[in-house]
C-alpha cells in the first residue's frame, strides 16, 4: 500500500511539473528587409566564400536573452572590439551612445552589417548567416539599452569595460548627422 501511495505520490509530482518552454529564436517569415536602402554603390569588404545564408529569413527578437547573449558572443569572436573597442567607439562609432549614424532601427542595424557603409564598416555578407547577424543587431542595440534589463547580458567573460548591458540606462536613440565623406 505504501508502495502505491509512493507511486501515485511521484506520478502526481511528474503530472504538476512544467518545464519552462523558452523560445531560442522567431520563426521565420517574410522576405529580407531591404539592405541597400542609404548604401552607397561602392561597398567596402567583399563577400566571402564564408558561412552558406539561411534559406528562410528570421525576424528581429531583441527580448530574447539567448539571442542576446550570442550576439555578445559573437561580437567578440567577429573582433567587432577591433573598431567599436567595446562598444566605446574607436575607428568605428560608439555603440554605447543614444547617437545612430545609420539608424537605431533592427532592419537598419542589419543592413548595416550585412551590406556594410562606406569608408569603413564592411560586409559580412557571406560571411554571417542570417541568423548570427540578427543575433549581433540584438547585441548591438541592447549596448545602448534598446534591450529589456531581464533579457540584456549581465556580465561578460572578458575584462568589465562599462557597466554590463543589464545595468545601462535605456538612451534615446537620435539620429547623428552623416559624415561627409559618407555621403
Amino acid at each position: 500500500m505504501t508502495r502505491i501511495a509512493l507511486l501515485l505520490t511521484v506520478l502526481i509530482a511528474l503530472a504538476g511539473c512544467e518545464r519552462e518552454m523558452r523560445k531560442l529564436s522567431k520563426e521565420p517569415v517574410g522576405t529580407e528587409p531591404n539592405a541597400t536602402a542609404g548604401t552607397a554603390a561602392h561597398q567596402p569588404g567583399a563577400s566571402g566564400p564564408g558561412t552558406v545564408e539561411t534559406a528562410a529569413m528570421r525576424t528581429y527578437d531583441g527580448d530574447n536573452a539567448y539571442e542576446l547573449s550570442q550576439g555578445k558572443r559573437l561580437f567578440r569572436w567577429f573582433n567587432c572590439n577591433g573598431c567599436h573597442s567595446a562598444g566605446g567607439g574607436g575607428m568605428g562609432p560608439a555603440l554605447m551612445d543614444e547617437k545612430w549614424i545609420y539608424g537605431h532601427e533592427p532592419e537598419q542595424v542589419y543592413a548595416t552589417i550585412m551590406v556594410g557603409r562606406p569608408n569603413g564598416m564592411p560586409s559580412f555578407r557571406g560571411r554571417v548567416s542570417q541568423e548570427q547577424a540578427w543575433q549581433l543587431v540584438a547585441y548591438v542595440r541592447s549596448m545602448s539599452g534598446l534591450a529589456p534589463k531581464a533579457s540584456a547580458p549581465g556580465r561578460s567573460d572578458a575584462l568589465a569595460i562599462g557597466e554590463p548591458e543589464s545595468r545601462r540606462p535605456r538612451l534615446e536613440p537620435r539620429s547623428a548627422p552623416v559624415p561627409a565623406f559618407d555621403r
